[in-house]
């Protein structure tokens, strides 16, 4: 495992306080026309029971991507644990393309060496594992996708099994996998001393973490590009400010939180600029809410938009060309996009009642919103070249998207069974899952960067 890998995972250990899962995530839709690949249980080489069931953790991420359906450990026609096992004829004759094997030893007391390969059954089957050389056969390792070996310690086995899932997700689409990625949220619990609570957690609800506890409202978390800070609003001195948290200690001395310089009125939507230099957000101190963006070291402060209407929800291209935002200079709300080059302001969506909080996708190629047609609000996917529009949900009251790192997948807050719950849709609409909390309504997702 590379060494940024392992620092990574260090700094986790250190923000984790636990280790279940704050928020369960039940899968609605998309499983089964997914693609069929095959987690076989890890080979456990030790005494006692693995602290954590890392092959478990692996399929359960894949079966999350929305990509690929993991076939039932009843339903394995045998249970390999290195290549030269696999059976290929047998995994094809069930269709699946991809089987990942490995094994799990206790180098030492507390420290635990994986080994794990990823097979390429296609390859396998057309019988390209050997090949003869000078006479001789000689292994061929075409049907090898992966095959690496990694030494974590105990409470690093959780997330290695995602790093794992990264990589055979990579292995087997070409894109990046989001498994070892963080989501932040707002739970909000009127029974609890302090109601408003701001959490992360790994993108699975595990090792959740309280940031902030609250007797006031906090409001639109967001990750700087680097995420090692949050930004988010809070109304803990009865007036909107934007804070800053570190999310890591420096030099053994506590997080640091700081304020963005407090103007009269509205301070709220903060979005960070892909530098991480410049902070995009609203303020109102010049009479309607608009568009500024602030330099973070210096302060100093550019106004954007002027318009007697509120221009609201800032967020940037992945380029930095751009600022979206969502404006009622037309009417109802709609997406407009400001080109910070030519200083004009185009209106990029026309479909449906109103449209608000537009996200860009990781390749600036289109933008997740929410769309209100017949009073229905929905999670929405323009593609930015034809304006061509898809609707992705189906739920009640779809609010708040966040997009993961590599755009697979979308985090959103809706409403299920009169309760505020966090849910998950696929960039192409076919899969869904919702992520109820064991406590309070959840609101204000947003998921992490890339933290490998």
């Amino acid at each position: 495992m590379k060494l940024r890998s392992l620092l990574v995972l260090g700094l986790w250990l250190l923000m984790s306080s636990r280790s279940f899962a704050a928020l369960d995530i039940l899968i609605t839709q998309g499983v089964d026309s997914a693609r069929p690949v095959a987690v076989v249980p890890f080979q456990w080489k030790g005494p006692g029971k693995l602290p954590t069931d890392v092959s478990q953790v692996i399929a359960d991420d894949l079966r999350r991507s929305g990509k690929f359906n993991p076939i039932k450990v009843a339903s394995m026609p045998q249970t390999p644990y290195q290549a030269s096992q696999v059976k290929y004829e047998a995994w094809a004759a069930m269709g699946v393309e991809g089987v990942l094997v490995g094994s799990i030893s206790e180098s030492s007391p507390g420290q635990y060496q994986i080994n794990y390969q990823l097979v390429d059954v296609l390859q396998g089957k057309m019988g390209e594992s050997t090949t003869l050389q000078n006479g001789q056969l000689v292994q061929n390792d075409q049907h090898l996708l992966l095959s690496r070996t990694g030494t974590v310690t105990t409470q690093q086995l959780r997330q290695y099994a995602h790093l794992i899932s990264d990589h055979v997700y990579k292995a087997l689409t070409g894109e990046r996998g989001a498994f070892l990625t963080r989501i932040a949220y707002v739970v909000y619990n009127p029974k609890a001393k302090y109601p408003f609570q701001l959490r992360i957690a790994d993108y699975d609800g595990f090792n959740e973490r309280v940031l902030l506890r609250s007797h006031e409202p906090i409001l639109s978390p967001t990750w700087s590009p680097d995420g090692k800070q949050l930004a988010y609003v809070s109304m803990e001195n009865r007036t909107p400010n934007i804070y800053i948290q570190d999310l890591y200690s420096h030099n053994g001395l506590p997080p640091k939180r700081t304020h963005l310089p407090h103007y009269p009125g509205l301070n709220s939507a903060p979005s960070w600029s892909p530098d991480g230099k410049n902070m995009a957000l609203v303020l109102s101190k010049d009479g309607q809410p608009e568009i500024y963006i602030e330099n973070i070291a210096s302060g100093h402060l550019t106004r954007v938009t002027h318009s007697p209407r509120i221009d609201t929800e800032p967020t940037w291209s992945h380029d930095g060309k751009y600022i979206y935002f969502s404006s009622e200079r037309g009417g109802n709300p709609q997406i407009y996009r400001y080109d910070l080059a030519s200083k004009q302001v185009t209106r990029i969506t026309w479909e449906g009642d109103m449209n608000l909080s537009a996200e860009v996708t990781p390749d600036d190629q289109s933008i997740v919103l929410v769309n209100r047609t017949n009073g229905q609000y929905r999670i929405a996917r323009q593609d930015l070249k034809t304006g061509y529009m898809q609707i992705l949900t189906d739920t009640s009251l779809d609010k708040s998207p966040s997009i993961a790192p590599n755009g697979s997948m979308i985090i959103y807050s809706t409403v299920v069974h009169n309760r505020q719950v966090l849910a998950l849709v696929s960039m192409d609409g076919r899969f869904k899952a919702t992520l109820p909390a064991k406590d309070g309504d959840v609101r204000s997702p947003a998921w992490s960067p890339f933290l490998n």
